[in-house]
């Protein structure tokens, strides 16, 4: 007897005006509102009507250019963006069961801060909250604050020793910080408001708990200045590419958003990330492992290629990046995420091409493919992010027993 089909996990990630530099010059783009409220949330409105798990949204320390290699001077592609974290605090009361799962650069930026700027935002969407972390490794980026020096590295170094060196520190700074953050979240215990107008008490001093961390990076005594988050502990998030990142999803995320442009690559991350997984001894936790993929959808077979190949031709040269390039049908697309979940990945993140065109066909098209399959929900099924990836409300670590 064959095997019910495994629902997949669905989210989006949203960039500017979409994952391909040329992606502004489309006539349905709306170049001139990228820096307004409204053209995210009508973004994140339609993935919600698509019943997505989540969106992400980007954000850097710097304008949209090579990640390594620093400010490229180009002026004929999207560059500047609005703060991802507030932006996604604007959208929470405007939506009512998506996940809002903004990037936030941890490298020179204080894990206090954004320990109450999620709380807050888990807070206004009613436990609907996550964040991304994200690493900063420029020189250039190292140069907004003035704190640190950071070497430029090309990419072809980064497994030299130097290199090495870099990646475990920015990726051990990384997994400081989101100690920091889960334990600042924690250092209020659920029921720390008592909020009694008779005896003029508000909150209970003794549920209110210094986290007194020390470590290499951080030394941090806390509390946090905000209550506990309704999910507890809003879900923590990475991109990764190779084993430094693969270590930090493993040891100190609830969800991993990978690249693999093969079924055996998707086997081998997975299998890498299950066996980091059980060396930070969380074996029996949820950890889960999307694929990421830039796509562009059409429903007439080729014309997805074409509309590729029309913005390639605006560029001195075809757009390739870390992620793999699919350009097809929602039926061609179906396929191909039904293939890479059998190598262990348990959901996607689709990278829309081009905004709004490739998003409305995620949620037109591809979606009710996928649950024409059994592939995919009917309906919400949880009021909090973390129901909607099957995540349990973790015990708060203060509590006594």
């Amino acid at each position: 007897m064959s095997r019910p089909p495994v629902p997949l996990h669905l989210a989006v990630a949203l960039e500017g005006a979409g994952w391909h530099p040329a992606a502004w010059r489309e006539p349905d783009a709306r170049p001139a509102d990228l820096f307004t409220a409204r053209y995210w949330a009508d973004l994140v409105a339609e993935a919600e009507r698509g019943l997505l798990d989540l969106v992400t949204l980007e954000d850097s320390l710097g304008l949209q250019s090579s990640v390594r290699t620093g400010p490229d001077g180009r002026t004929d592609q999207v560059r500047g963006r609005l703060d991802a974290v507030l932006t996604a605090a604007r959208i929470a009361p405007l939506t009512r069961h998506i996940g809002l799962v903004p990037v936030a650069v941890v490298t020179h930026t204080e894990p206090f801060h954004l320990s109450k700027a999620v709380a807050t935002l888990d807070h206004v969407s009613s436990g609907r909250a996550g964040v991304q972390v994200r690493v900063s490794a420029t020189p250039d980026e190292a140069a907004h604050f003035g704190r640190r020096d950071v070497p430029r590295l090309p990419i072809a170094e980064l497994d030299s020793p130097a290199g090495r060196a870099l990646l475990d520190e920015l990726f051990g700074e990384a997994a400081d910080y989101v100690e920091v953050v889960r334990r600042l979240w924690d250092s209020w215990e659920d029921d720390a408001e008592i909020r009694d107008v008779a005896t003029g008490r508000f909150i209970d001093r003794e549920k209110l708990h210094y986290i007194d961390f020390e470590g290499r990076h951080f030394k941090v005594k806390g509390p946090s200045i905000t209550p506990r988050p309704p999910q507890g502990q809003p879900v923590v998030a990475a991109l990764a590419h190779r084993t430094e990142p693969f270590r930090l999803v493993a040891g100190s995320a609830d969800l991993g958003f990978t690249t693999p442009h093969d079924t055996a690559q998707a086997a081998s991350i997975v299998a890498e990330i299950r066996s980091e997984q059980e060396r930070a001894g969380r074996g029996g936790e949820t950890v889960h492992v999307f694929g990421d993929l830039v796509v562009f959808l059409d429903e007439e077979p080729g014309r997805a290629a074409e509309r590729r190949a029309r913005l390639d031709a605006a560029l001195a040269a075809p757009h390739t990046g870390d992620a793999q390039v699919f350009a097809g049908t929602a039926a061609e697309l179906a396929d191909l995420l039904a293939d890479f979940a059998q190598a262990g990945l348990t959901g996607f993140r689709l990278r829309p091409a081009t905004l709004p065109y490739d998003l409305a066909r995620i949620t037109r098209d591809l979606v009710p493919e996928l649950q024409r399959r059994g592939l995919f929900r009917a309906s919400y099924q949880a009021d909090t992010l973390r129901g909607l990836l099957g995540l349990p409300r973790p015990a708060n670590r203060y509590t006594p027993a």
